[in-house]
């Protein structure tokens, strides 16, 4: 690993577009690959940043949309995150996914990129019905765990942060970090890539005063699992209308 970076993408979902975690102005989000990318900026001169990622994509779509615009802007750092909304859906297969993402990081590591990859963190805890799924989780992350064992490429372990089993990280909907969970992941991006995190991110969490546990129940079934369920049975994502936030590379000021 080379001992500073000059151009970052980040390609993947919704976790890399940063929902869950909002600007207070304009209605974009932040999230994690922004808060690096501003970090960052600070410890290598020129640093460029783009972001690719869109909510709702499943992993074939990611890459088929997203490493071909990644390479064409000849990045030294790729970021890629996929494959969590395959496992929430019918049908999924952790052998094939597997298969595509020794590809991919193949094709990015060829293009001269140094590739950073991730588990996903442990939403069972907080989610009714989430333990049935568990085991997709875990299969998709051992998945990353051997691709990135492979190719030598830099791994993120959430699943093995117990932060996360802090409600307190998690949006309103359960599925999404906050602000805290994205200044979390960004913090262990930093310290993986030799960099101070911002010590606001290192602050304790506000006490919760129960505010998150009266969205409980029907509450939170009617808010956030109903629409969800009525996306996936009429074929609709919550990324169809989104254009990526960041497509090209640019300066980070």
């Amino acid at each position: 690993m080379p001992a500073a970076f000059s151009s970052f993408v980040a390609i993947g979902d919704s976790f890399s577009e940063g929902v869950g975690d909002p600007y207070p102005e304009g209605g974009a989000f932040c999230g994690w690959a922004d808060r690096f990318a501003h970090r960052a900026a600070e410890s290598w001169p020129d640093f460029a940043y783009a972001n690719l990622a869109v909510r709702g994509r499943l992993f074939d779509r990611i890459v088929d949309e997203q490493v071909v615009p990644a390479i064409k802007q000849n990045p030294d750092l790729v970021s890629f995150a996929a494959g969590g909304n395959d496992a929430l859906r019918p049908g999924f297969n952790a052998t094939q996914l597997s298969t595509r993402a020794h590809e991919v990081v193949r094709l990015l590591k060829a293009s001269g990129a140094e590739v950073m990859l991730f588990t996903c963190a442990d939403m069972s805890h907080h989610i009714p019905g989430m333990k049935f799924l568990r085991n997709r989780f875990i299969a998709t992350n051992d998945a990353y765990r051997r691709v990135a064992k492979r190719h030598n490429a830099i791994l993120i372990d959430l699943w093995e942060d117990r932060c996360f089993a802090d409600p307190r990280m998690w949006s309103e909907d359960r599925l999404h970090l906050n602000t805290f969970g994205h200044r979390r992941v960004a913090t262990t991006v930093c310290e993986a890539l030799g960099i101070e995190p911002d010590e606001e991110w290192l602050e304790p969490l506000p006490v919760d005063r129960g505010a998150r546990r009266e969205l409980g129940g029907a509450a939170w079934v009617g808010k956030h699992l109903a629409p969800w369920v009525k996306r996936r049975l009429t074929g609709k994502s919550s990324g169809d209308s989104v254009e990526p936030k960041r497509p090209n590379l640019t300066q980070v000021k």
